[in-house]
């Protein structure tokens, strides 16, 4: 808290009521369990890991929080000042910031926006930081005081409140159960999933280079009981296989073999070579932790929804409505410093997916003939012509 935040508490009316103390962790127990003797069945949650195999590795997982997150930064937003406006809309580092602040939310449950500003103090940027790179750092109380911004061997402190009492930094969190400071994102809840679905990729590609089966077996019958090749036998017939007749370009290639060999073909049995139902599964636990309607990423087998119509209302109403206020919100509140009283909202009649929704309410809103023309407008989220 700045000195001059101090000394004005110090001339308000009656005391302040007392915040309870947080945990002054460093860092979250969620991030790095072992620090705190926490033990997880599935070890340690690294983040860069997860991010590789679960996002840049993963195409259900991609899609999903692409779609999500392009959802929220495409979604039309209503601002109740235009210079307000102009900062969420404009891009942060090349990208959309509302999109990279929804993605970083989904993938590791922490946004982190830095007020960037001029010489009098105005915002004229606002900044989504890496989560992975920042750290809270708490009080004596354990309320964030600061934020560590770490780059390989570099750091760089940012104050949580300029000397006026403004934010120099917002941020952004999931609920977490059992963290003060970080919260909790989608990605680990659909770790498993994700390592299913890859470790099924990886074995559908195996059998596919191998024939979507073991080739076969050469059997030696050397005309005695008992008689197998010798060890020097073995490696060169081991040797000439794998060099002649194995991989793609080879597929079909006739074997020449020599006396006493024979070759027995072998196959596996469909239900061992049906993994296109594991890897179903786990796609549609994947969409699940995400909040994406599988239908939405062309999983086959699911029909919980009526049609894609029906799954795209869904996906607004349920995942891309509430992250994107929860994204909104946070910013407003951080930036009512400058706005005085800071609204941000998805404007809902500019979203095509709720159309039908918003045609059904003015019907219902015109057959109310008990209404007046003003009660009617009001409903709507008109002005009234006095106000206008």
């Amino acid at each position: 808290m700045s000195f001059l935040t101090t000394l004005a508490s110090a001339f308000k009316a009656g005391a302040a009521p007392a915040r309870p103390p947080l945990a002054r962790s460093f860092a979250s127990p969620w991030l790095f369990p072992e620090a705190y003797g926490l033990s997880s069945p599935r070890g340690t949650f690294n983040y860069e890991a997860a991010v590789r195999a679960g996002y840049l590795q993963n195409p259900v997982a991609q899609r999903a929080v692409r779609l999500v997150a392009e959802g929220v930064g495409g979604a039309p937003v209503s601002a109740s000042d235009p210079a307000l406006l102009a900062l969420v809309a404009a891009t942060s580092a090349g990208q959309s910031l509302l999109e990279t602040l929804a993605a970083q939310l989904l993938l590791q449950g922490n946004g982190f926006v830095q007020v960037l500003k001029d010489a009098r103090g105005r915002p004229v940027e606002l900044f989504a930081l890496r989560p992975e790179r920042v750290t809270v750092v708490p009080d004596e109380a354990g309320w964030p005081a600061a934020f560590d911004y770490r780059v390989g061997e570099k750091a760089v402190r940012i104050e949580a409140l300029d000397e006026l009492g403004r934010p120099n930094l917002i941020h952004l969190k999931g609920f977490h159960p059992a963290d003060d400071h970080y919260g909790a994102g989608c990605l680990d809840a659909a770790g498993e999933a994700v390592a299913v679905h890859n470790a099924a990729s990886a074995w559908n590609r195996a059998l596919l280079e191998n024939g979507a089966r073991p080739s076969g077996a050469l059997v030696y019958d050397g005309g005695e009981p008992g008689a197998v090749l010798t060890p020097d036998q073995f490696d060169r017939l081991k040797a000439e296989l794998a060099a002649a007749y194995a991989g793609a370009a080879n597929a079909g290639r006739p074997m020449l073999l020599e006396g006493g060999l024979s070759w027995q073909s072998l196959s596996l049995t469909p239900a061992d070579m049906d993994f296109a139902t594991l890897k179903a599964a786990a796609a549609r636990d994947i969409a699940l932790a995400f909040g994406v309607p599988p239908m939405l990423l062309g999983l086959p087998g699911d029909s919980t929804y009526a049609n894609y119509r029906e799954a795209n209302r869904a996906l607004w109403r349920l995942t891309l409505l509430p992250l994107a206020g929860k994204i909104l919100a946070g910013i407003a509140e951080g930036l009512s410093a400058w706005f005085g009283q800071a609204t941000l909202s998805v404007d809902l009649d500019r979203v095509p997916a709720l159309s039908e929704d918003r045609e059904r309410l003015w019907a219902q809103v015109t057959a109310a003939d008990f209404l007046s023309a003003a009660e009617k407008r009001s409903l709507l989220g008109l002005e009234t012509p006095d106000a206008a």
